[in-house]
């Protein structure tokens, strides 16, 4: 589902009607430093999910190697 050219000047109209011409600036800038934020947190987020994916595989392919000298869960007679 797409928007047609009348559809979206439909809306501009009706932002113009709501909003008025001197509000209009102020709302694309919001909408804008917003959309900067929400992007910035996604890659934030995205850098730490592949952090820790990198992390977990790193830990399955390399098991710490097992010295019995150091189990305190069952000590050696």
């Amino acid at each position: 589902m797409s928007l047609g050219f009348t559809e979206i000047l439909l809306i501009l109209v009706v932002i113009l009607l709501l909003f008025g011409g001197k509000r209009i600036p102020e709302i694309a800038r919001a909408l804008g430093r917003a959309s900067y934020e929400y992007k910035k947190a996604k890659n934030i987020l995205k850098d730490e999910a592949k952090g820790l994916k990198d992390a977990i595989e790193d830990s399955i392919d390399k098991p710490e190697e097992f010295d019995p000298s150091t189990d305190k869960e069952h000590p050696q007679n």
